[in-house]
Parts: structure tokens; sequence; C-alpha cells
């Protein structure tokens, strides 16, 4: 979905078959040995994890917890002003929790009877290919770990609160969760490595960081904006495009600093209609013809 290698601290197992997360330098957790601890416990947590098992329990403690409660509760403030019909009522049908961290098992308990999708636990790196196709059979892979406590509104890697605030509410919404299989059935559909990173860009483009016309105002729906304290602030003040499937599958991004270049949505039919018939019709010649036009 992302520049993976680079987005997510790589994880190592060592001979004794321990988990290491390789936190780098810059990591607001990398001198601290008790979070590094944690990450390495939590990341364990999926390391042997199969589809269809039960999603292994992590025990968070209290200032883990503090963390999660007070982003949360600072975010769904913010996402009354900035956030989508859609995403609002899928927040108010999921009814996450503002005072703890729910579990990935809790929130599939939760997500299952609305959309039919379910979370599948990640220790840090998933393939692309991976990482969407599963999203085809109603799955998204989630990390368990929460940002260091030092920083809570700043993470510099997808944790719990993106991956759950952002994204399970998203997925709480049946149109959303359409477009999120959508997305899985292209990635499966195409072979190259080209076409599954114009597949991906678009992702990138929509369902991460997407922008969509609501009335008279501009409003967030991607998840990457939506889990974002200090983004979900500048979003509006950037260079928002029109959009656009190739200028999408074209454009580079920096994941290391907010996203300078938006594509908006004229509403939520266009997106269903542009984006999700792209990934429910696209292939590899399709997406050829659309690079090299």
């Amino acid at each position: 979905m992302f520049e993976e290698a680079q987005y997510f601290a790589p994880v190592t197992t060592q001979d004794d078959g321990s988990v290491v997360v390789e936190l780098a330098a810059s990591h607001p957790g990398f001198a601290d040995p008790v979070y590094r601890a944690r990450r390495n416990a939590i990341a364990g947590l999926a390391a042997g994890y199969q589809r269809g098992m039960p999603i292994p329990v992590a025990e968070y403690s209290e200032q883990e917890h503090e963390v999660w409660a007070m982003v949360a509760g600072e975010l769904a403030v913010k996402h009354e002003k900035y956030a989508v019909a859609d995403y609002l009522e899928g927040a108010a049908k999921l009814g996450l929790p503002g005072d703890r961290i729910p579990q990935l098992e809790e929130v599939s308990e939760w997500l299952e009877p609305l959309t039919g999708f379910r979370y599948l636990p990640a220790a840090g790196l998933v393939p692309l290919r991976d990482f969407y196709g599963v999203l085809a059979d109603g799955y998204f892979h989630s990390t368990q770990y929460i940002r260091h406590h030092s920083v809570p509104f700043y993470t510099p890697e997808p944790d719990v609160i993106h991956e759950v605030v952002g994204h399970a509410n998203a997925l709480a919404s049946d149109r959303f969760a359409r477009l999120y299989r959508s997305a899985g059935g292209a990635a499966r559909r195409v072979e190259s490595d080209e076409a599954l990173e114009f597949v991906s860009k678009v992702f990138w483009f929509t369902l991460e960081f997407g922008v969509m016309s609501e009335g008279a105002e501009l409003k967030a729906y991607g998840a990457g904006i939506l889990s974002s304290y200090g983004e979900i602030e500048e979003f509006r003040g950037m260079d928002v495009r029109p959009l656009d499937l190739v200028a999408m599958g074209r454009t580079e991004y920096d994941i290391t600093k907010y996203q300078d270049v938006l594509f908006r949505a004229e509403s939520m039919e266009q997106l269903e209609d542009v984006v999700g018939g792209f990934w429910e019709t696209c292939d590899d010649d399709s997406i050829a013809k659309l690079i090299h036009a």
C-alpha cells in the first residue's frame, strides 16, 4: 500500500524464535527499552497467526490505553467537522470505545455483522499483493501496537489508531466496504508489478488520502487524514486536484510528510463510479494504456 519497506519498521525472527522490531534511531521509542520490548512482544503475537484462528490478545498497559483515549477523543471531535457523512455513519454504527484500545478480535466481531469485514493481525510489513488481495475476501491486515506515549499525536508508521480509527470506521460503511473489496479484486486480477503499483496508488490517493466535496465544504474520507491529528487540520490548504485516475496512478508521493497533493471526488457517487468502476474492471492491458497514454 505504501513504500512499505520504509513505512514499517523491519521485523525479524531470531534463532530462538523471538521477534525483534528494528526501530530507526529517529523513532520516538528508539531509546525506550520498555517500549521496544512491548513492540517486540506485540509483533510476536502475529508471527504464527493463521487465518481463522482467534486473534491473539494484546495486553495493553494503562499508559497505552491513555494514549488511545487522548488521541481517539480529539479525533472524534475533528471528525464531526472534517469527515464525510458516510464515514461518520460507519463510526456511529461501529461504536468504537473511547476509553481503551479495542482488541482486533473485538473489532472483527463488531464489523462482521455490518459489512462482513474482519481483521488479520500483522507484525509489520505485509507484501503489497497480500495486503490488497485479502480485501476481496473481506479481511484487513492491521498492526496491534500503539505509538509512543511521548508524542501521542504523532506516529512515523501505521499503528492501531490508524488501522482502527482510520480504517474500521470506514469499513463499517457499506459503500466504503464495497470500495475496499473492489480494490482487493483489482489487486488479485492484475499480474504485473506495474499494474499492481497503479492500483495501489489509486488506493493511496482515495481510501488513504481522499477528499470529497460535501455541500459547500471539502471533507475527508481517507483513513490517513482521518487518523492524523495534524493532517486533518491542514488538508484543505493542500494542492487539491479533480479526481483523475491517470493522475493518481502516475503521481509520486512522500510518506514522511503531509500529503501536499490530494484528489477531490465531487460526491460519493462519483467516487464509486470512477474509482470503484476502475477497480471492478481493470486489468493489465487497460492499466498499461492509462500509464502510457
